[in-house]
């Protein structure tokens, strides 16, 4: 009895002490993120995040002018201008996944297909492949440690995010100078050649370092969230063969798939893709479903009342994308992937405010959303038209939602060409990819 009395008190005091440890990390942790959510206020902060609401789009603390910038940059003339360019990025990527002759990760894959778009189309570096790659190595240390504790100390996360950084930096202040030097043999302005022009209009020189800053950003905003929806929409093709099928066959009423299932000549335009109903359905629901990011923070600006409690104003509040989703009453059989209730005979979305927001919603909503949704959209008709794709693994891996939602083993599948050229870099497509960069 003795003996069972002390190892009862014992118990209890490891779990007291236990109990006193995860209060104090808690307390230690929340003091450390509050640091860091001011130092990212700070213009004279050295940390690796980039400048802007945590980190995360940089209009929080920019001005007015700066919002012009960016609905330039993803206007509709400048997305047409984008599309050719993108088209011939994923086709490059998706022979090269047939060619492989081993299953590919496509969720790293879909990471640097996106890192690829961002630097060779949205920026128009260009970057030798060899020095891309090496680009990309450093842009994963840098992301993989963007939200370390803010500790400086030697072979801590904080210490490798900043000298990814450094090191990134140098590399895009070469691309950047090449840029300024070479302006000959581009057919198209991309975002940066319309930040840079922009500035100017309004009066306001961009330094180097500024220039650096904004590049980051822009890198940023679409490596992340886009791969995490690639990866997403391919997994439900995969899981879903006949809204595959069904895409094929809007693809061959529009004329954009021969009947025999060979793609047909042209690159794609914008209006050919606005009138493919099904396409954007499909993305709809793949964004409804596998929503990149969990939520966002807000700030109250009036004091309000939500179900019997006062939201003061001042406070910091955060909104739940994924959990809107699931408990919207206007989406039926929540957790079933069905495209046709985005259709317009159902219409499920158009039922109410605020019940579909995978960008995020109001003057905040994410100003790169129709460049998204113009990747995914290219994305999902070259793999219609140009591959043939399946699980390499017995059964489909489990999601995980942090920092954003994807497969934990990253889903491996085997592509495989249509047809010969598709395992062949087409030399008119290289050489198309050159002359705009």
């Amino acid at each position: 009895m003795l003996f069972e009395g002390l190892e009862l008190v014992s118990a209890l005091a490891t779990l007291a002490a236990c109990l006193v440890s995860v209060t104090l990390l808690l307390a230690v942790s929340q003091q450390l993120w509050q640091l860091r959510w001011a130092a990212t206020r700070d213009k004279s902060c050295k940390l690796p995040i980039p400048k802007g609401s945590m980190g995360f789009p940089l209009i929080g603390e920019t001005g007015h002018w700066l919002l012009q910038v960016f609905s330039k940059i993803f206007s509709h003339e400048a997305l047409e201008s984008y599309l050719p360019k993108i088209q011939l990025v994923i086709q490059d990527t998706l022979r090269a996944w047939s060619s492989h002759p081993e299953a590919i990760n496509v969720y790293q894959e879909a990471q640097k297909l996106t890192f690829r778009m961002a630097v060779r189309v949205l920026l128009g570096f260009s970057i030798p492949e060899e020095d891309l790659g090496h680009l990309f190595h450093v842009y994963q240390q840098f992301v993989e440690n963007v939200f370390s504790l803010p500790v400086d100390l030697p072979f801590s996360g904080y210490r490798r995010g900043i000298q990814a950084r450094q090191t990134l930096q140098k590399g895009l202040e070469k691309a950047i100078r090449e840029k300024l030097q070479c302006t000959q043999g581009k057919d198209y302005s991309d975002a940066l050649d319309i930040l840079i022009e922009s500035s100017k209009e309004h009066g306001k020189e961009m330094t180097m370092q500024e220039l650096k800053d904004g590049t980051l950003e822009l890198i940023f905003a679409a490596y992340a969230t886009t791969a995490s929806a690639s990866t997403s929409l391919i997994m439900q093709l995969l899981k879903h063969p006949a809204v595959l099928e069904k895409l094929r066959e809007e693809l061959r009423a529009q004329g954009i798939l021969h009947s025999g299932g060979c793609p047909c000549e042209g690159t794609l335009r914008l209006d050919m893709l606005s009138g493919l109903r099904y396409l954007d359905c499909v993305i709809k629901e793949v964004m409804r479903l596998f929503t990149p990011i969990s939520g966002g923070y807000r700030t109250v600006l009036q004091t309000f009342e939500l179900d019997g409690f006062q939201i003061p104003k001042g406070w910091s509040v955060m909104y739940s994308i994924r959990d809107t989703h699931d408990t919207a009453p206007v989406f039926k059989d929540v957790n079933v992937f069905d495209p046709d209730r985005f259709s317009q005979a159902r219409s499920e979305d158009k039922d109410g405010r605020f019940h579909y927001l995978p960008f995020g919603g109001g003057v905040r909503t994410c100003l790169g959303k129709h460049l998204a949704k113009l990747f995914l959209k290219v994305l999902a008709v070259e793999l219609a038209s140009t591959s043939r794709f399946e699980l390499a693994t017995r059964t489909f891996p489990r999601i995980t939602l942090v920092p954003v939602l994807h497969p934990v083993d990253g889903l491996s599948v085997k592509f495989f060409g249509l047809d010969s050229n598709q395992n062949k870099i087409l030399p008119e497509t290289e050489a198309m990819l050159s002359a705009t960069v």
